[in-house]
């Protein structure tokens, strides 16, 4: 579904990533580890279109991904980007709007009728069918991360990026979102791409987890390199278990065995 043909991306010529070379297959769920700056959000644009590899091929089905957002693209952010003005509801059908030709984004007639079925749908799935006609300031952290994942989902799309999207919940909100994601996952037939900080979250909810970390290293020129995968670890979920309570005890034994 996706390949990554020798991937590099820099700005003002300082490389961010170079010399990425992978592919992804349909359904798979990636979760994207590394130190803060590494690229992990930059690749996650070129995904989504918003930023172009200054060097290489990136492609989808065979062919270059456009280079801006598409329906078959969908995305959620760690800050939420919903309209204070507007409710639950409204929030969910006005990304219908937006993604139709025209300059204001109304829907009239049998389209806001239709966009309205839609959204109660997605809504009621991602557990928030109780709060149509909230208004954001009045949601959790939590509530405002499944209306996000509402829009992202609403026009169906084949790949959700997921951009650090529970870093600021508390423990027991991430865990019930980690169970939200994977059925939806597996309902929605998705290929996630998700970046963590969290290297026990991305164990616990990906099939594939990418490290991204530099190869090379000048002291006296630290942005002379970029960034690439240094390990691509396959996961094992048919046994899926709660995720581990150290990264220690997860990462090591895996990276011990990806190095030899």
């Amino acid at each position: 579904m996706i390949e990554v043909k020798n991937v590099g991306k820099s700005y003002d010529g300082n490389p961010v990533l170079e010399r990425l070379n992978v592919t992804v297959q349909e359904g798979e769920f990636v979760t994207l580890v590394g130190a803060s700056g590494c690229g992990k959000s930059t690749f996650l644009k070129m995904l989504l279109g918003t930023e172009s590899p200054t060097s290489g091929e990136l492609l989808l089905d065979g062919k270059p991904i456009a280079d801006e957002p598409g329906p078959d693209r969908g995305i959620v952010f760690q800050q939420y980007s919903v309209f204070p003005h507007m409710t639950v509801l409204e929030n969910v059908m006005a990304a219908v709007g937006f993604a139709q030709r025209g300059l204001t984004g109304y829907l009239f007639g049998s389209k806001r009728k239709q966009a309205r079925l839609d959204a109660e749908a997605i809504l009621k799935e991602v557990g928030l069918g109780h709060a149509l006609k909230k208004y954001p300031h009045e949601l959790s952290g939590g509530m405002k991360q499944r209306l996000a994942i509402a829009q992202a989902l609403l026009g169906k799309p084949r790949i959700l990026l997921l951009d650090e999207p529970f870093g600021a919940l508390d423990p027991g909100i991430r865990a019930d979102m980690h169970e939200l994601v994977l059925r939806l996952w597996q309902e929605h037939k998705l290929t996630i791409f998700m970046v963590t900080h969290d290297i026990k979250e991305g164990f616990h909810l990906g099939t594939r987890l990418w490290v991204f970390d530099k190869l090379r290293h000048d002291p006296h020129a630290p942005q002379a390199y970029g960034a690439t995968i240094t390990y691509d670890l396959p996961i094992d979920h048919r046994a899926r278990q709660p995720a581990p309570q150290t990264t220690e005890q997860t990462i090591a034994p895996l990276l011990a065995e990806a190095a030899s």
